[in-house]
């Protein structure tokens, strides 16, 4: 007997949108929707220790601390683009809310002014919408409109890459359900 087929990414874009606020503030946003069920979805976004086998430029992601639905995380993330080698580290505080679907998160220190967002999750019939939401506000002298570049494509390379983690496990446990 054939497994079931993985099921794919659907092909329609992710829908993006980007607003530019005073001092230096971007705040964007993409979605995309999956045929997968919402706890398939939360269970890869809060697998935080291994966010960076999946997640490009992402170098590290460390659990400081969980209490209750709060998380202190450590992320370093490093990238090269106009010929430099680029490296933010940031620590946030996640609150998981699983029953909403929302994974917000705030900077509490880092490299950064303000680093804040949500991932919301939002049951739809075919499955489920996945939605990035980030507030940055670069430091003075960084350059703001080089950094809402690369950010706008990591915020759809982020999402498509947890929706690509999200369908691989699904078929893992689809293909390899555990024996009783």
């Amino acid at each position: 007997m054939q497994p079931p087929p993985l099921p794919t990414l659907p092909s329609e874009p992710i829908e993006q949108e980007i607003e530019r606020l005073p001092s230096a503030t971007r705040r964007l946003a993409a979605q995309l929707r999956l045929p997968l069920a919402e706890a398939a979805v939360w269970e890869v976004l809060t697998d935080y220790e291994s966010l960076p086998s999946f997640i490009p430029n992402l170098t590290s992601s460390r659990l400081l601390n969980r209490e209750g639905s709060t998380v202190l995380l450590e992320q370093i993330g490093c990238q090269r683009f106009v010929g430099l080698n680029f490296t933010a580290s940031v620590r946030l505080e996640l609150e998981e809310r699983s029953q909403e679907g929302i994974l917000g998160f705030r900077m509490v220190s880092g490299d950064f002014r303000r680093f804040e967002g949500a991932w919301t999750l939002v049951k739809t019939n075919e499955g489920v919408r996945l939605r990035y939401e980030l507030l940055v506000q670069a430091c003075i002298g960084m350059p703001i409109a080089l950094i809402e570049q690369r950010l706008r494509e990591d915020l759809a390379t982020n999402l498509r890459c947890v929706a690509i983690e999200a369908l691989r496990r699904a078929q893992i446990e689809i293909v390899s359900p555990c024996p009783l």
